[in-house]
């Protein structure tokens, strides 16, 4: 076992250190100890729901245990006999928490009636669907997408609608409206 990280994103390949948060898929076959998918943000869940054709699923928070918590696990295995890995997403984590879900696709009213799950510190969270992104690229120009444009296109929409906001707040609206959106071509 790597001594600096719990396991590997299974889409981005990024590290998931020891009592990380990390997100598992709801789906069965995603959470078998074979299969045992992990994934570093709701992003790279969100990258794999297509691939795997899930009709009905979420992401599901979870924990990385801690690296004594994962070696004791990896030993009992061993004195078991058993091969697989160390600790599987959905395994209980040694910090009791609440998890949380995150639905794609849900509407505005299901939205507004639950409370908003704040990202980590130092992480921004994603606002754009990147499959549809990706979508729209390889169809244009049959090109593919790197998984980091998602952040920087969620930069973008952030200060696209921190300027709206701004013109709402002089005009002493509380409504963002459309002509408040600086249109892309100020940009250049």
């Amino acid at each position: 076992m790597d001594e600096s990280r719990w396991r590997r994103c299974s889409v981005c390949k990024k590290d998931i250190g020891f009592r990380q948060v990390y997100w598992v898929c709801s789906v069965s076959t995603c959470n078998r100890k074979r299969t045992g998918l992990a994934f570093c943000s709701t992003s790279c869940w969100d990258a794999h729901v297509p691939v795997m054709r899930h009709r009905d699923a979420w992401a599901i928070e979870e924990v990385a245990p801690s690296a004594a918590a994962a070696a004791e696990a990896a030993r009992k295995e061993e004195r078991a006999g058993q091969t697989a890995p160390a600790q599987g997403p959905g395994a209980t984590p040694e910090v009791a928490r609440t998890p949380r879900r995150i639905i794609p696709g849900r509407g505005a009213s299901d939205a507004a009636a639950t409370p908003r799950a704040q990202p980590a510190a130092g992480e921004k969270e994603i606002l754009i669907v990147v499959s549809k992104v990706k979508d729209y690229i390889r169809e244009v120009a049959g090109m593919k997408t790197a998984d980091a444009v998602a952040g920087i296109l969620s930069d973008h929409v952030r200060e696209i609608c921190d300027r709206a906001i701004e013109k709402a707040q002089e005009a002493e609206r509380k409504t963002v409206l459309e002509r408040d959106v600086p249109r892309v071509s100020s940009f250049r």
